[in-house]
């Protein structure tokens, strides 16, 4: 069973996944937050596998309820998607920095928010999308961010390197070993040895690390 945990200041968008959620098998509702501070301690109540979190909320914002529940060690396996109304909602890379797993729209149709909720849940991010690749560079570009390179970069090998660069692409590990011509297993071992050497938690942080670190 996949317990959910619904943040978002709109009754009726809180209304729509409950309804959706518990409608199909295999999914139930944690709990509910109409604003930050609540979606916290929610979560922490609760401790669903996955918060749907929106950014714009009373009290404190999703971005810093996202930092918060990323920090306490209880919810290490918590994972936060983010809703958001616009593709291009300015405050999406801070909160993928925050430690969100990823964002969906809030007109995401439903089949793709449960596909979305099983993926993070199995241990991926929702990075497959162009715009969440081409939104993350824009907001590195025009915020001209100056690099912070990961104090562990050093830790990984060249090859490690070279594959966080290619998950900030958005290539699947399938596509990673075509590029690289490698088997598909060792460039899932990359993969997973980069993420150990610099503590992240999935994808989206290597996405966040690679552009930080330069190496995307």
């Amino acid at each position: 069973m996949i317990r959910v945990l619904a943040a978002d200041d709109q009754d009726l968008v809180r209304l729509g996944l409950r309804t959706l959620l518990e409608a199909e098998d295999g999914f139930a509702l944690a709990g509910e937050a109409a604003d930050g501070l609540a979606a916290v301690a929610e979560t922490v109540q609760t401790v669903p596998d996955v918060v749907l979190m929106d950014i714009r909320m009373p009290g404190i914002d999703g971005i810093e309820a996202t930092r918060r529940i990323i920090a306490r060690p209880e919810l290490a396996e918590v994972r936060v998607i983010v809703l958001t109304t616009f593709e291009r909602d300015e405050y999406v890379f801070e909160a993928l920095h925050a430690g969100a797993s990823g964002f969906l729209l809030k007109d995401t149709p439903p089949v793709e928010l449960i596909a979305a909720i099983r993926t993070v849940v199995d241990g991926g991010a929702l990075l497959a999308p162009s715009v969440t690749r081409t939104l993350i560079a824009e907001f590195v570009a025009e915020q001209r961010r100056p690099l912070s390179p990961h104090p562990r970069l050093a830790e990984l090998t060249a090859r490690e390197k070279e594959v966080v660069g290619l998950v900030a692409e958005g290539l699947s590990n399938q596509e990673i070993a075509e590029r690289l011509v490698l088997s598909p297993a060792t460039a899932r071992t990359h993969v997973s040895r980069a993420m150990i050497k610099l503590g992240a938690r999935d994808r989206a942080q290597l996405v966040v690390f690679a552009y930080r670190s330069g190496l995307a």
